[in-house]
């Protein structure tokens, strides 16, 4: 019996029982908080009427009271022909207003690899809701290629179908293709983002109207509390597209005709439609503290519910309402008294929100002092009702009225709604912005979201929790670096641009923490910048010599193909001087704990510490060889250490000289201090001994001699390093001249990049390889290796940017996002269901559809030579030209701009006219240049789909004469195997008809 068991024993039954209760209670505490543990808000994206495309800009309007509404844009619906006062009027709107974003008809397809074709099928709020949804990742610093294949959930309110609408009820069956099921499809619009992201967490979209975005909210939640997901993407989209769902609400009187909601004001008559996509970032709390994740807010609690069977389907009921805020509390563990603002439904109805406004009295009216009033207040009277997207607007801005600690003002509210008892009620309306403070206690507050569908939802949010200073780990660097990256050159330059704005506005950001939130908190593309500088005035005017087209030094710009095969070369004896590398032991924990570790193996075998020998007090010289060849080993390993900690691992090492031995230390033929007894003893006989003591292993690495030819086996055997050690002693070996290294071998291997791993360059000025140096005694040692790091990182090189920082205290902090690249892509009937404008031109039809038709009708009618009938007869005549045209504008696109001069016999073709064919159709396809198709790309990585590789197989089979399957971009995956397996077929068939 063991001696937990004796002492067990010795216990009595009854504090046995008492102590199995009290685990069993810790274990019902921990449940009970995974039930109820608060979610972290970690980041938010959005695109809201007036310009509102970001939360910072959501902020500025709803701070400044900003009215966005306007009158509907001539791209949604031609107002003059649907506007009428009188609501019954057949087919028309009784309001002209309503909250619109601006370009909803472009989009970044190229960025998500969606080819044209599809895109123009694409509903546009599915485009929304991935750029908006990128946005809000990498505001919340989640580089979004890191959540490949992660627990991440995609919860997407969504109701709307007007696109759909426009695709059916404006063309013909045959405008229908592939794409408009997954283009229409509201529960793609969640699947396509976790698609697109190769996110594997719960995903669907929800309909449930007016409340759809906050049920999502509150799903997201339930499945972070569940282990369902470790992240949760949650949000709504709506857009206005056609003017039936306009005509509907119209005739029910739902529409105020001035387009404005006058939420709790006598004047109340109706709410006003609005556009606008919002997408929160979403994480356990205990998780985002343990990540040091930005908490923007915390969501204590939430609850949906139903009216059940009430007055009617669509009216709003008290009780319900006030069970479903009750509910939430509870969820929350939160006393209603503590609660000091609730973001309302308030679509500006007068006999609804006496309902809501009674509601809100008798949940949080009790025991609520009158100098504490709860303050109300609706984002529906700055931006209109968002229906699918209202809910996730109004969680927005109470989480910016958090963060900024004032509640913005509450717009048309003039004379108090008269069936609203307000003096009952402790509740208060703001019309300026006011200051948001409960003393000592955080700050808590509601949303409400009630849908005409009778579902309702109520979210809790409490302010985030005050993050305490993390305490430095090491002294901070002097020098730090920017890489910045985009999927084109043209969004690099305006990236570039954006971050020099930003630091303008933002000259007190710390340096430091800048780079590290744009290099680990965003994903890294092939065009690419990179910038060294000492503070944030020096990294303004690096971007703004970029943006201007200039050079300066810590300055520069790549564009990745591939990512770069390295080699690195380890420097021999006589490279060393004194302080080599202090400057890294003094502000770099990694480098400093391998020189360490070095010291400590070391310190039985010379006469003075190692560190002594590197940094002395004062200048000495050493004329131990020993003791030289020790310093020159250590410094090198510890400059490996440091480059691994940063995810720049090579393919191949090197050494001549002390560098030979740190090279087969790092590729694993021996350990570090085996490697160290191996360089320091003199006699040939004590050599012979501890390299036969020496474990060999063959090489984790590929190990390289000066030749260029990798080592053989023989590199693990004592017999080697016996005469590798002879001939040191002799000094041969360590004599051993530089200029051996034979670098055309290493080219002809595939090596692009040597960095030099030792305390001087030696290469740099005697080959036209790309060089790289570790440390340099003309420059500072950060200088050096910023520089180095820099030209990897827009070389192609992956950059462990974590790890990178991982030795200092830094922050996140907010940061401008991608600049997208839009370009139209829309619907236009009588064009197969597709317009395509990558040269920037319109389509007839477009043109004539639009603006020019209008022009060109009110022209004939003021010169009177046309009758009125003739008149009516023009808009079908104009469309008719404009199918004919496009009917030949699309025959035109088949022909082959080779074909139109003379007739190919494909069998002249070689495998590189085929390539460029290739290149030339499937940049067609896509949308973009040919200069942006990398032949060694897998076609998947473009957006390339089954629909898609059916039309390249059929133009081929015209072009190139040969049946071809669309199987075969599965087995030749690349432009280039595809070309070449192409050239050989045609080939295989030109020697068919040659033997019959």
């Amino acid at each position: 019996m063991d001696l937990n068991s004796q002492q067990e024993k010795s216990v009595s039954p009854i504090k046995r029982a008492l102590k199995a209760l009290d685990d069993m209670q810790a274990k019902l505490d921990a449940i009970e908080y995974a039930r109820r543990e608060p979610i972290a808000i970690i980041g938010m994206g959005c695109r809201f009427p007036g310009g509102a495309d970001n939360p910072e800009a959501f902020w500025r309007l709803l701070r400044d009271g900003v009215d966005a509404i306007t009158e509907v844009p001539p791209q949604r619906w031609d107002i003059e022909k649907y506007y009428d006062r009188d609501p019954d009027a057949p087919g028309k709107i009784s309001t002209r207003y309503g909250g619109f974003l601006d370009r909803v008809d472009a989009f970044d397809a190229q960025f998500f690899g969606i080819p044209v074709r599809e895109a123009a099928s694409l509903d546009p709020q599915q485009r929304l809701l991935l750029e908006v949804s990128w946005e809000a990742l990498e505001n919340a610093n989640q580089a979004p290629d890191r959540l490949f294949n992660s627990l991440t959930g995609v919860f997407v309110g969504i109701s709307s179908g007007d696109y759909s609408s426009l695709l059916l009820g404006t063309g013909e069956p045959t405008d229908i293709d592939a794409y408009y099921g997954t283009g229409n499809s509201h529960s793609v619009a969640a699947g396509r983002i976790s698609y697109s992201l190769g996110l594997k967490g719960p995903s669907f979209a929800v309909d449930a109207v007016c409340s759809s975005s906050l049920v999502a909210v509150h799903l997201a939640c339930q499945s972070l509390r569940l282990q369902e997901c470790s992240l949760a993407l949650a949000g709504g989209v709506n857009l206005l597209l056609a003017p039936e769902n306009s005509i509907n609400l119209s005739k029910a009187r739902m529409l105020a005709p001035d387009g404005r909601c006058k939420t709790f004001d006598a004047a109340a008559d109706g709410y006003t439609r609005g556009e606008g996509c919002g997408v929160i970032v979403l994480k356990r709390l205990s998780d985002a503290l343990a990540d040091g994740d930005k908490i923007l807010a915390t969501i204590r609690g939430s609850a949906v519910s139903h009216n059940g069977r009430s007055s009617s389907l669509v009216a709003h009921s008290g009780p319900s309402q006030q069970a479903v805020i009750g509910k939430a509390l509870e969820n929350a563990g939160i006393e209603p008294t503590r609660v000091s603002y609730v973001e309302v439904n308030g679509t500006g109805t007068s006999l609804v929100e006496p309902v809501e406004v009674g509601a809100l009295g008798a949940v949080f009216g009790k025991n609520r002092p009158q100098e504490q009033p709860l303050v109300i207040g609706s984002v529906k009277t700055n931006i209109g009702h968002l229906e699918a997207a209202a809910g996730i607007a109004s969680l927005i801005k109470v989480v910016l009225a958090l963060q900024h600690k004032e509640i913005p003002p509450h717009l048309h509210f003039k004379q108090p709604n008269p069936y609203i008892p307000w003096d009952e009620l402790p509740i208060k309306v703001p019309t300026n912005c006011l200051p948001w403070s409960v003393g000592k206690k955080p700050l808590l507050a509601g949303v409400s979201s009630f849908g005409f569908s009778g579902t309702n939802a109520h979210v809790v949010l409490e302010e985030a929790p005050v993050s305490e200073p993390m305490p430095g780990k090491s002294i901070e660097r002097p020098l730090h670096l920017l890489a910045l990256s985009a999927k084109t050159d043209e969004a690099l330059v305006q990236l570039a641009e954006r971050y020099e704005k930003h630091l303008a506005a933002n000259p007190d950001l710390a340096l430091e923490d800048i780079c590290f939130t744009a290099n680990s908190g965003r994903s890294h593309f092939q065009h690419r910048l990179s910038v060294v500088a000492s503070s944030t005035a020096e990294l303004y005017d690096k971007l703004a010599a970029f943006s201007a087209g200039r050079e300066a030094v810590g300055l520069f710009k790549g564009k990745v193909i591939a990512p770069p095969k390295i080699v690195f070369l380890f420097g021999e004896q006589g490279s060393h001087y004194v302080g080599m590398g202090r400057q890294l032991y003094e502000t770099q924990p990694t480098f400093r704990a391998a020189l360490d570790k070095c010291a400590e193996i070391l310190h039985p075998y010379l006469e003075k510490p190692l560190l002594k020998v590197l940094y002395p007090q004062e200048a000495e010289a050493n004329t131990q060889s020993t003791i030289e060849q020790a310093a020159l080993f250590a410094l090198e390993y510890a400059l490996f250490q440091l480059w691994k900690s940063w995810g720049i691992k090579p393919s191949a090492v090197m050494g001549y000289g002390v560098g030979e031995y740190v090279a087969a230390t790092v590729a694993g033929v021996f350990g570090l201090e085996d490697g160290l007894k191996l360089l320091m003893e003199s006699s040939s006989g004590e050599l012979e001994r501890i390299a036969k003591e020496v474990t060999y292993f063959q090489p984790r690495i590929s190990l390289v001699s000066l030749t260029g030819e990798l080592a053989t086996a023989q590199i693990a055997t004592p017999q080697y390093w016996c005469d590798c050690l002879e001939s040191s002693a002799k000094g041969d070996r360590m004599r051993q001249p530089i200029n051996d290294i034979n670098m055309n071998a290493l080219a002809q291997q595939g090596y692009e990049i040597l960095v030099e791993v030792a305390p001087k360059p030696m290469l740099a000025q005697k080959t036209g390889k790309v060089c790289l140096s570790s440390l340099n005694p003309g420059k500072d040692d950060w200088q050096q290796l910023l520089e180095s790091l820099g030209t990897l990182y827009v070389r192609g090189a992956k950059v462990d940017w974590l790890g990178f920082d991982r030795d200092y205290s830094r922050q996140s902090v907010q940061l401008p996002t991608y600049p997208w690249q839009r370009k139209r892509y829309w619907f236009e009937p009588n064009n197969n269901g597709h317009t395509d404008q990558n040269n920037g031109q319109h389509s007839m039809a477009t043109l004539l559809a639009q603006t020019e038709r209008e022009q060109l009708i009110k022209q004939l009618e003021m010169t009177g030579e046309l009758s009125k009938e003739e008149l009516n007869l023009l808009p079908k005549l104009l469309g008719l030209l404009a199918k004919q045209y496009q009917q030949q504008t699309e025959a035109s696109r088949f022909i082959e701009p080779t074909t139109q001069a003379q007739p190919i016999d494909p069998k002249s073709l070689t495998a590189k006219d085929i390539q460029a064919w290739l290149v030339d159709r499937i940049a067609q396809e896509l949308g973009v240049k040919p200069d942006d198709i990398n032949v060694r790309v897998p076609f998947d990585s473009y957006g390339l789909d089954s629909v898609l590789a059916l039309g390249i197989a059929s133009a081929g089979k015209q072009f190139l004469g040969l049946d071809l399957s669309p199987l075969l971009l599965v087995h030749y995956p690349t432009i280039e195997s595809l070309s070449q397996h192409l050239a050989k077929e045609l080939e295989a068939s030109e020697l068919e008809i040659f033997e019959i």
